[in-house]
């Protein structure tokens, strides 16, 4: 400080402390940095107001010259011009002529302000970069000439804080207004008080002149002289207007100079002429910044805050005006965070009281007031807005709907509230779409709260006048209609008119059609209460529905809803609506199946939810049971409703594979780790990136957090073969745990966080302390237990902890370890599956229940206590990577990869006993009457009554898998083969099906017979019911693939992986050998008289005489195996198709060549011809469909013809066709089944089945009945509705 400075505040000491009052003067020395709040604080608690500003003085005499100028300043604005005189000449003199290199504020730049009145900063002050940026570019615009540059927003924003601090720099005062900057704050004013303003403003201009003795008498006057002023004296100079409401004030400060002005009416300008300049402030405080805040004002650090104020920066919306009321608030009563918190949340704005620097009592004031300027009409439309949701832009079209008007109309309206910055418009589309800021939304409903059932009864019965007849289209300006309509119904106690909507497939068509099936569901579960009303068990059958079926309704083309409809429960009010519409429909041509057999099956998932576009490969709760967050390969993680399945949030995560994701403790953050090596924390509700970790050098493959929400910790494990802990509160690695030789697959924190547990593809499972980092034991499972007797190694999958931590769980192949935590002993070993390998494990919270993810598309429940497996849950149509309980115990969650997250019931999961039937199957269709003949999973057949969908008969165990099976076409014969390579046979009375099953007897003369083939390839051939084996016929070497009777029942034919085909006379065991194929039989079909073609994956088809055994007739087909063949009903011809993407018409009568159909991209599997001869059509593997004309082979169509649909066009390869006996319509098999305009090649329907990969269909000679099996073991006998 100078020297000269200092005598002259020692000189004039005594009468700063007689009279100054320290609290406003220190909230501006604290704002300027020339104080801290210690110093605050120290100086408040003197005891007298004396010793208060003698401290004051004391700390000043200790700064330099910049705190004795900002005191002066200080004392200006605070109204002690007196005492600010006493220290001017002693002031530090600053030359203006000096150019400072830096830019910001430096004295000369306080000195002209504080002379110009512009107010200090807040107290407690934040800055924003970009927004002072693009304000002081505006300002260099003025350097050479005057203009208008005008700083919109709503109350509350900071319009004039930020236009204050935009001047506080150096370059832009001393080269855009060396004449200095004059601030007039405006506000709501009448004539006489802008005559006051003006009056001011030229007394000001006027000190130490006596050019004007007397203040202006009119506004013309002042106006004339304020134009001199401004010329003459102070040329380049910044007039500031703060808080202009009317456009007329600014004619009376007309005077061609430069003027800043700040309002919430953004055409406020447009009453004066020259350059114009407009600079919007929309953008609120981000969260960061609002904490900020509280933090400075409350003297704490950011992280030190309690948890009610990321709650109260949430609720302030923004709004540094709120934020800072809150602040200031909470600075006077340090003890009210819950109850300032409890204000916000309950919009009561009366209480939240006024700052220091803000002009109205309180917050409802300040926005009062913007409305209150309104013309009566528009105050009216106003108010209608209230019922609007938040974060929500409404279409115009949606307000020309409520308010009757043309859309120009409505425009006009709108731009009023637009311009006085009542309201925001986005202008990206094509249409405008406006909003309200929260604050302004929040403020409307507490204020018309008596109002808004009468606005919400308005809203919909505007609608309801509007869209009489159906709903509205699907296009961008009414989806408003279809998000809300239901709210706005709920909310106008409509309810007659919210029942009629949400129970109506016309409703959740039409939305779902729009907006998918999330939304809907939530819509159920939102207005429970109020449907539940009417009917609880309506509202079941549709929440239901959306739930288990809505997966598909996100699929395009969109499916046909009916159908779907017609797959729920006969007593569901789903399929009551379906089935009405169907039987419509189905009049006038339309396809509909109605699925017979369905009541045998039991729904265990919940809900299935696909938002991924390819597989998932992890899932997890969050710790409150409330939300879900998944993970896969398209590299993004999905946040959503566990409930309902409404995404919340989903994020472009990496740039590889998310392996793993999982919620921190208090479900605020989100951690990911990725194939891309690095490891991410997210924030939950926002989607920001809270931090990326890099310190592994090769794939993450696994990332946990700790159980409590005291010192949180993460656990990460990767393929570089080490484990690392983090703490989040630093940016490194805390320790890095050395151990395993191989890639670590999993890791996970104790449930008391004291150890981790990670095991590896070195086979061992190792336990390390989690503060030092060491390791406390390792288990070598490799060493211990070997799975196979091959010396293969034991490469750990996943581990996890017991509930209380007394157990060690690893799993590797197909089988799960279970060890002794503080001993390494192993307890026990339990071998899950045979077939399929564990991806995952968990344990629930609540009961010794363990559950596992397998490759082969399932999930298996274990009692850990008994080790036995208690159910299955069957869904998936693919790999299941992840299971995971809910906090509570009570759902399960499943991700896989086809592309879905299910969620399973656990009370409703099917028992292990439960029988999956097996895709080997013979259908048999006579007067009426339906048989089917089917294997299952435990080796056994089944006969199974098509019209009822009832068990007749099962057999007894076999001693190898079933391959095949056959009825003969009476009904008494039926045979199966196996995998041993055995047929078998036998007969005996039917009074013992007759008593039992209540047939009629003319309907069953014979007793029942059946043959199967089995994987060891024997064939046998079984009388039923009493399942005696009548003959089993022995001579293949290989599995059994087919076998089928003939016209003559004692004659059966099978074929066989050994590449034989085999005619058997199953009474004696006699057999001709049809040898000549030189790789295994795909498939034989049977030939007029006593001809059999058969063809093979060798690439050639044969004729043979199974009468005689004699070949008749080779064709060397193709350069691939040939997958499939038929024969045209005329016998003329044949059709091969093949591996090689090709498929050729030979024929059976001359020597002629083949008719090659060429042009598929891949292998095709499946072929027919149609009843009349004159077409075929083939299927290949990437699901599409060729119509071929046989005489020419020339191409039809292609099922389907839309070239948007770029996966599989039918959900996986085309395995089998068939046609109507009228040739018009065709029915294939895929990962779903379809039907098919012959003529136009169309789509007439599609039947999704709950699993995959279909194999065949079966259907019936008038084409009214079609029966096939899924992979997961699921059979479907359809009817076409008549």
């Amino acid at each position: 400080m100078e020297e000269r400075t200092r005598s002259c505040l020692l000189k004039n000491r005594s009468a700063l402390e007689q009279d100054i009052k320290t609290s406003y003067i220190m909230d501006h020395l604290i704002s300027e940095e020339v104080l801290n709040l210690e110093d605050e604080q120290n100086v408040k608690v003197q005891a007298t107001q004396k010793e208060r500003a003698a401290l004051l003085i004391d700390l000043i005499l200790q700064k330099d010259n910049y705190a004795v100028i900002s005191f002066y300043n200080a004392l200006l604005n605070e109204g002690y011009k007196e005492l600010a005189g006493l220290l001017q000449d002693g002031l530090p003199i600053i030359s203006t002529s000096i150019k400072s290199s830096i830019d910001g504020l430096t004295p000369y730049v306080q000195t002209v302000l504080c002379e110009g009145g512009v107010p200090q900063r807040p107290v407690v002050f934040v800055d924003r970069p970009e927004l002072l940026q693009t304000i002081r570019s505006e300002l260099f615009n003025l350097e050479m000439e005057p203009g208008w540059i005008t700083l919109c927003g709503m109350a509350g924003c900071g319009k004039s804080v930020l236009a204050a601090e935009a001047l506080r720099n150096h370059r832009v005062i001393s080269e855009c207004f060396p004449g200095g900057v004059h601030w007039v704050a405006v506000g709501k004013q009448d004539r006489a008080g802008i005559l006051v303003k003006l009056q001011n403003l030229c007394s000001r201009f006027n000190q130490g002149s006596q050019a004007y003795l007397n203040p202006p008498l009119n506004i013309e006057e002042a106006r004339d002289r304020l134009r001199f002023f401004m010329t003459r004296k102070y040329p380049r100079s910044l007039l500031v207007l703060d808080d202009v409401w009317d456009n007329w004030v600014l004619k009376c400060f007309d005077v061609q100079c430069r003027v800043l002005i700040t309002s919430r009416d953004r055409s406020i300008s447009e009453a004066v002429s020259g350059n114009k300049f407009l600079i919007l402030v929309q953008s609120g405080l981000s969260n960061d910044k609002g904490l900020e805040i509280l933090a400075r004002f409350v003297n704490l650090k950011v992280s030190c805050l309690p948890d009610e104020a990321h709650s109260i920066v949430q609720e302030c919306k923004g709004s540094p005006l709120v934020v800072s009321l809150i602040g200031a608030l909470l600075r006077e009563f340090p003890n009210r965070w819950a109850y300032y918190l409890k204000q916000l949340q309950g919009k009561q704005f009366k209480r939240i009281r006024k700052s220091s620097s803000y002009d109205y009592e309180a917050l409802d004031e300040a926005m009062a007031i913007s409305i209150e300027v309104l013309e009566q009409d528009h105050r009216e439309y106003y108010k209608d807005l209230s019922i609007l949701k938040k974060d929500v832009k409404v279409p115009t079209k949606v307000l020309c709907i409520l308010w009757e008007m043309d859309v120009e109309e409505v425009e006009d309206i709108l731009q009023v509230f637009v311009n006085k910055s009542l309201l925001f418009c986005d202008r990206n589309k094509r249409s405008f779409r406006y909003y309200l800021h929260d604050l302004q939304l929040d403020f409307l409903t507490e204020q018309n709260h008596d109002q808004l059932m009468d606005l919400h009864v308005k809203m919909v019965h505007q609608y309801q006048k509007t869209y009489k007849n159906g709903f509205p289209s699907p296009d961008e300006d009414c989806i408003y209609w279809y998000s809300f309509l239901a709210d706005h119904m709920a909310k106008a106690n409509l309810k007659k008119e919210l029942y009629s909507l949400m129970f109506s497939m016309d409703w959740i068509k039409a939305k779902t059609e729009v907006m998918g099936p999330a939304q809907l569901i939530n819509d159920f579960v939102e207005h429970r209460h109020v449907l539940d009303e009417e009917n609880s068990t309506v509202r079941e059958n549709f929440q239901e529905f959306l739930s288990l079926k809505g997966h598909l309704l996100v699929q395009k083309p969109f499916p046909d809803i009916v159908q779907l409809g017609l797959c729920q429960p006969d007593s569901s009010e789903v399929y009551r609506q379906a089935k009405l519409k169907a039987v419509e429909k189905a009049q006038y041509g339309a396809v509909y199946l109605e699925w017979i057999n369905k009541t045998t099956l039991q729904n265990s998932s919940s809900l299935v939810v696909q938002l991924h576009c390819d597989a998932v490969f992890h899932a997890c709760f969050s710790h409150d049971g409330l939300k879900i967050a998944s993970c896969g390969a398209d590299k993004t993680l999905q946040i959503f409703k566990s409930e309902t399945g409404e995404k919340l949030l989903e994020i472009n995560a990496h740039d590889d594979e998310v392996l793993c994701c999982a919620f921190s403790p208090d479900d605020k953050f989100v951690v990911t780790c990725s194939s891309d090596t690095k490891v991410k924390i997210w924030n939950s509700i926002t989607g920001q990136l809270i931090h990326t970790y890099h310190e592994h050098e090769e794939q993450v493959n696994c990332c946990q957090f700790t159980h409590s929400q005291r010192n949180v910790m993460l656990v990460t494990c990767s393929n570089d073969t080490l484990v690392k802990t983090w703490d989040l509160k630093g940016s490194n690695c805390k320790n890095t745990l050395f151990g395993h030789t191989e890639p670590v697959n999993h890791c996970t924190f104790s449930p008391d966080d004291q150890y981790v547990a990670s095991c590896s593809n070195d086979g061992t499972v190792k336990l390390w302390d989690t503060r030092s980092g060491n390791e406390w034991k390792s288990i070598d499972v490799n060493e211990q237990c070997r799975i196979s007797d091959d010396d293969e190694e034991v490469l750990l999958k996943c581990c996890l902890w017991s509930s209380d931590g007394t157990q060690i769980l690893a799993a590797a192949k197909n089988t799960l370890f279970i060890y002794d935590a503080s001993t390494g002993d192993m307890i026990t070993e339990l071998a899950i599956s045979r077939y399929s390998n564990i991806q995952s494990c968990d344990i629930s919270p609540t009961r010794p229940l363990l559950a596992v993810a397998l490759s082969h598309n399932s999930v298996e429940l274990w009692d850990i206590e008994l080790h036995k497996r208690v159910a299955d849950c069957s869904g998936h149509l693919s790999w299941v990577h992840c299971v995971q309980f809910s906090p509570e115990g009570s759902k399960l969650l499943s991700s896989s990869d086809d592309q879905t997250v299910r969620l399973w019931e656990i009370n409703k999961v099917h028992s292990s006993s439960a029988v999956s039937l097996l895709q080997c199957m013979d259908v048999i269709f006579q007067q009426g009457d339906m048989f089917v003949l089917v294997s299952d999973n435990k080796k056994c057949l089944q006969l199974i009554n098509g019209n009822t969908g009832n068990v007749m008969y099962q057999s007894n165990v076999q001693d190898s898998r079933i391959c095949c099976c056959c009825l003969n076409q009476h009904i008494n014969l039926a045979a199966f083969g196996c995998g041993d390579g055995i047929l078998k046979g036998g007969m005996k009375s039917a009074k013992f099906v007759l008593q039992n099953i209540g047939w009629k007897r003319q309907q069953l003369q014979k007793s029942l017979l059946i043959a199967i083939g089995l994987e060891k390839g024997i064939v046998k051939v079984l009388e039923l019911p009493s399942g005696k084996t009548i003959s089993t016929l022995t001579g293949h070497t290989n599995a059994v693939q087919r076998c089928q009777f003939t016209h003559h029942e004692r004659t059966l034919i099978s074929s066989s992986d050994d590449a034989t085909t085999r005619v058997w006379n199953w009474h004696t065991g006699a057999c001709k050998v049809l040898e000549g194929h030189t790789e295994r039989v795909k498939n034989f079909k049977l030939l007029r008289g006593s001809q059999l073609l058969s063809w093979s994956f060798d690439g050639t088809m044969k004729v043979w005489n199974f009468a005689t055994g004699e070949l008749v007739k080779n064709f060397d087909c193709h350069d691939g195996a040939v997958l499939s063949c038929d024969v045209s009903p005329d016998g003329s011809k044949v059709v091969s198709a093949s591996a090689d993407k090709s498929a050729k018409i030979w024929s059976l009568r001359d020597s002629m060549p083949p008719i090659v159909l060429a042009g598929h991209n891949a292998c095709v599997r499946s072929c027919r011809f149609t009843w009349d001869n004159e077409y075929l059509a083939t299927g290949d593997d990437n699901g599409e469909i060729r119509i071929w004309r046989v005489r020419d082979g020339s191409l039809l169509h292609i099922c389907p013809n839309d070239v948007e649909i770029k996966d599989s066009k039918h959900g996986g390869w085309v395995t089998d066709l068939r046609f109507s006996p009228n040739s018009k319509i065709l029915v294939s098999t895929g990962g779903y089944i379809k039907w098919w305009d012959v003529n136009t090649g169309e789509s007439l329907q599609t039947f999704y089945t709950n699993g995959t990969n279909l194999k065949s269909i079966h259907v019936s000679s008038d084409f009214k009945t079609f029966v096939t099996i899924d992979n997961i073991g699921i059979l479907y006998i359809l009817k076409m509705i008549n």
